[in-house]
Formats: structure tokens, C-alpha cells, sequence
């Protein structure tokens, strides 16, 4: 099993950007595909991105592709999510995520192990 931990949100204006990181602790790090997902109020949990347990490879929504970088440090058992040119529409709590091989799922409902969230709030 694998304990996940959120930091990094805030309030910040239209443009700038944030960086979201999630620690985890453990069974071994490396052994977990990672994502990271978001719900606004009112609506349903949705994919933001997903990284594989090597961190060569990524996949990202539409709607932030070109704007967010997902990354993670084996030696500090965490994962990051780098967001730029941020906007009011990706205010929503983000949620860090895991699951063990395959990498690749957008589905929520596929992975077992969550965060607590930490709230991204952009001001337009």
C-alpha cells in the first residue's frame, strides 16, 4: 500500500503558475504508475495526467496539454505536476493518484490509491 500526500496549491491570477508536488510513502515508489486528476465544484473527477513508473513517459488531457508538465524524483518518492499559463477553468481541487503497472488509465475508478487533495484556485 502506498500513503499519498498533496502541496502546492493556491491562489493565483490568470497566467501564472503553480507547481503541485506529491509524496508518497510506502511500498516502493518506482513500482507505481502515478496521475494526477481534478474535480471542480458541481462536477465529475477528470483526468489531468499520467506518468509511468520510469518517468519516461507521459499522457495529458486536451485541455492542458502544452501548458502542464508532469515529472517525478525516484530519489524523493514524489511526482509533480509543473503548471503554466494557468486558467480560471483549472481551478478545482487536484488529486494525486497511483496504481500499479499498466500505466496509462484516465479512468479514476483505476486507481486505488489517492491523496487528500490541495485546492488550485485561479483569479481571473
Amino acid at each position: 500500500q502506498v500513503q499519498l500526500v498533496e502541496s502546492g496549491g493556491g491562489l493565483v491570477q490568470a497566467g501564472g503558475s503553480l507547481r503541485l508536488s506529491c509524496a508518497a510513502s510506502g511500498r516502493t515508489f518506482s513500482s507505481y504508475a502515478m496521475g494526477w486528476f481534478r474535480q471542480a465544484p458541481g462536477k465529475e473527477r477528470e483526468f489531468v495526467s499520467t506518468i509511468d513508473r520510469t518517468g519516461v513517459s507521459a499522457q495529458y488531457a486536451d485541455s492542458v496539454k502544452g501548458r502542464f508538465t508532469i515529472s517525478r524524483d525516484k530519489a524523493k518518492n514524489t511526482v509533480y505536476l509543473q503548471m503554466n499559463s494557468l486558467k480560471p477553468e483549472d481551478t478545482a481541487v487536484y488529486y494525486c493518484a497511483a496504481r500499479v503497472v499498466p500505466y496509462g488509465s484516465r479512468r479514476p475508478d483505476e486507481y486505488p490509491y489517492w491523496g487528500q487533495g490541495t485546492q488550485v484556485t485561479v483569479s481571473s
